[in-house]
């Protein structure tokens, strides 16, 4: 059985989840030889066991694909995934994010502005998609005329569906990303700036410089943690809102809730699905052995509906108390993003509430899932205001 083919893209994987939990929680892919994990206990050991789950990509890969994330912060181990990680932690820090919050504030009024005025728009395309791009692109030093071309790659990166390592996407386009940040890393080199890219070229570990593939790992992880997670968490929200009766006129009565109301919103539509690791070493998981090498799949978007966790784990409520979902991860590889990604979606959700009163899905929309098992989000979003 292959389990991903199974999942599929629907847009309620949920169901298919529960079976797995109930009936075989550690489960070998008999196409793929994958191991795939579903529920929380396990999910959340696979996660945070680095010395027995490994991040290392398997094997030495020498395509495009392999070289974008052989040296990222989600793909090594310590002690050098702990050094690359001290290296960013600073760019991220709630107080950086907080600086960032008048910006991120002045590009959601502008893009909500023309939602607003036409009382209706596709979300995705309008708000989720433009906000974290050009939020990521500026912490980045992009050029504005080259958003466009880092979303697509994105979009390309995490469509993938095969069984292993997080990201890679199609060679052509590993090989494009891979000539344009060469080029940027130059370009910095020699007129360098205030960005993130300059900073981490000025950066040293133990008086080293990171290396070329190490800069290429930051480049495209924040090219696709930076925006995708915070686009699907911003339509996610929406989604989850419209579709909980009740729910969105009490956060408009007490926005104090928002907080709380995204954090059931990464539990209940985790906009990660699911993470890969590598077995270290023979290992036991839910009563089945593991052999050394062996890939896994942890299933995010299964451990934050495990019933063993989470009180009526199929109910969206907001008033969840504790929330304990897995939604960036967990252990040293708990997303640094994070911060960044839930000032992101409040401040859209707050624009959205006040300029669209009554928000609300339009009536004939037909909802299409991304075509990842990786990422949970949709291709479009429309949604209008409901006149008073």
């Amino acid at each position: 059985m292959d389990i991903t083919q199974l999942a599929g893209y629907s847009l309620d994987p949920f169901p298919l989840y529960e079976r797995m939990r109930a009936t075989a929680p550690v489960f070998q892919d008999d196409r793929s030889g994958s191991w795939h994990v579903f529920r929380y206990d396990d999910v959340q050991r696979v996660l945070s066991e680095h010395a027995t789950f490994s991040s290392r990509m398997g094997g030495d890969d020498p395509s495009g694909s392999g070289q974008l994330f052989a040296a990222s912060l989600i793909t090594t181990d310590p002690p050098r995934h702990r050094q690359l990680r001290s290296l960013v932690t600073q760019a991220f820090t709630p107080k950086a994010v907080d600086a960032l919050a008048p910006r991120i504030a002045e590009l959601t009024d502008e893009l909500v502005e023309g939602i607003a005025a036409r009382g209706g728009a596709d979300l995705i395309k309008e708000l989720a998609y433009p906000l974290p791009v050009i939020v990521i692109s500026e912490l980045m030093g992009i050029p504005a005329e080259d958003r466009e071309r880092f979303k697509q790659w994105s979009d390309v990166i995490v469509s993938q569906t095969r069984t292993g390592p997080a990201g890679g996407g199609d060679d052509a386009t590993a090989a494009e990303m891979i000539g344009y940040f060469l080029a940027l890393i130059d370009q910095r080199r020699s007129r360098p700036g205030e960005d993130l890219i300059s900073t981490l070229l000025a950066a040293e570990i133990d008086g080293q410089k990171l290396t070329v593939p190490e800069l290429l790992g930051f480049c495209s992880l924040l090219l696709v943690a930076g925006n995708e997670t915070t686009t699907n968490l911003i339509g996610n929200a929406v989604l989850c809102l419209a579709e909980s009766p009740g729910t969105l006129e009490r956060v408009l009565e007490e926005p104090a809730l928002l907080p709380q109301t995204l954090e059931e919103v990464l539990r209940f539509r985790s906009p990660v699905q699911s993470m890969y690791r590598v077995s270290v070493a023979e290992t036991v998981l839910g009563e089945q052995r593991i052999p050394a090498g062996a890939p896994i799949v942890a299933w995010i978007g299964s451990a934050n509906r495990d019933g063993q966790q989470f009180r009526r784990p199929a109910e969206f409520d907001i008033d969840r108390s504790p929330n304990r979902h897995l939604a960036f991860g967990h252990g040293i590889h708990f997303c640094l993003g994070a911060p960044l990604a839930r000032l992101e979606a409040r401040i859209a959700l707050e624009a959205l509430l006040a300029r669209l009163p009554g928000l609300s899905l339009e009536p004939e929309a037909q909802l299409e899932r991304m075509e990842s098992t990786i990422v949970y989000g949709l291709k479009a979003l429309p949604v209008r205001r409901q006149p008073a």
